[in-house]
């Protein structure tokens, strides 16, 4: 169903409704901000995501046939309201739209006010995007300074490289890559420790991290769920298919919008079991951690139906090998101007993390786009 403009309601899902909010995803569209945002909420013909500074207008209902496919229908937001009325429906819609609009909490003490860059520093000889030149410990220190000063909010540290293909690093050696650096820059603005290992995270907060980004999503370590969960630290779950090592061998999905929310869902449920609230969850989509071009395009279009998960939104599209194949292929760090246009992209879809790797030039791209914005 392409008819952007009038969905069908005759169509047997839109006509019966649906039975649980897990059963659809909301993708916000109309997306403005700054005097456009504020003239749509007073009338009443728009809605705050994820608390603002963007407000959407329209919204594009997402379900799954019987074979796992996709369909859509797009709605204005008073349509859509009525057909929920009509239908079953209604109760499963506002919270929907609650989760969709309300604002988010700040993770740490730097407060929401704006979209937040975090920093990457890679403590490994075999990165993606910068070939190992931060493996010194006093190296990474002095990078990790340099990005602070650019601009960066957040520092995320990594021991462990988890490109496409990389094999795994023991803990012991995450632990002896990172812990000094960890412990050289704690005392600057938060940290984030990027590992799948439940040791390397529990480590890594004794020694003054302040949060967890698993690429995994606490799914590869039994423990890990375990050790956020007690810490009751922020935690970044991101959706990854298999593990770097294949996670590139042939990716498939029925949708991947739907199957990666749906994933982050299941994540969410599991942390929250534990005793984790959304308020302390960020999620992010894993770009390149298993797509082809195509689904990553799609991927990014509809970037804000994430929002629905009632969470923060990451992106982390830097130096990411797609742009190279898109247009101009070469080392990582000639993937700028890609990187930028990705980011420009999330942030008019509402994220309010970018992870990036030129953090200068990430931060001036997003005082240009607030300005112009208004927001």
């Amino acid at each position: 169903m392409n008819d952007r403009s009038e969905p069908d309601l005759n169509d047997p899902a839109l006509a019966r409704g649906f039975s649980s909010p897990s059963d659809f995803r909301l993708v916000p569209e109309g997306l403005v901000g700054g005097v456009g945002a504020a003239m749509a909420i007073d009338a009443g013909d728009g809605a705050w995501l994820a608390g603002g500074p963007l407000a959407f207008t329209r919204v594009r209902l997402l379900w799954r046939t019987e074979s796992g496919l996709a369909r859509e229908a797009a709605f204005g937001l008073t349509d859509l309201r009525g057909w929920a009325q009509r239908t079953r429906g209604a109760l499963n819609l506002d919270l929907a739209l609650a989760r969709l609009s309300s604002p988010r909490a700040a993770l740490t003490v730097i407060p929401h006010d704006r979209p937040k860059i975090v920093g990457v520093v890679n403590v490994t000889p075999d990165s993606f995007s910068d070939g190992g030149r931060f493996e010194a410990p006093e190296t990474a220190i002095r990078h990790g300074q340099s990005l602070i000063e650019e601009g960066a909010d957040l520092i995320d540290i990594g021991g462990e490289s988890t490109r496409p293909g990389a094999d795994p690093v023991s803990p012991e050696e995450q632990c002896h890559r990172i812990l000094p650096v960890i412990e050289g820059l704690a005392d600057r603005v938060p940290l984030s420790v990027d590992t799948r290992s439940a040791a390397v995270m529990q480590a890594a907060l004794t020694a003054g991290a302040t949060m967890v980004n698993d690429v995994s999503a606490l799914s590869a370590d039994p423990r890990a769920l375990e050790v956020v969960a007690e810490a009751r630290c922020p935690v970044i779950l991101m959706h990854s298919l298999r593990t770097p090592k294949t996670m590139q061998v042939a990716p498939s999905y029925k949708d991947v919008r739907l199957d990666i929310i749906d994933y982050l869902e299941s994540r969410i449920e599991a942390c929250e079991a534990a005793g984790l609230t959304r308020d302390k969850i960020v999620v992010d989509p894993g770009i390149g951690f298993g797509q082809d071009d195509a689904h990553i395009a799609l991927l990014l279009r509809d970037l804000a139906a994430l929002h629905g998960l009632g969470c923060a939104v990451m992106l982390g599209a830097s130096r990411k090998s797609f742009i190279g194949r898109i247009d101009r292929p070469g080392p990582a760090a000639n993937r700028l101007g890609g990187s930028i246009s990705a980011a420009v992209m999330g942030l008019a879809r509402g994220v309010q993390y970018l992870r990036a790797h030129d953090v200068g030039q990430t931060r001036q791209a997003l005082a240009v786009w607030a300005h112009i914005e208004g927001s």
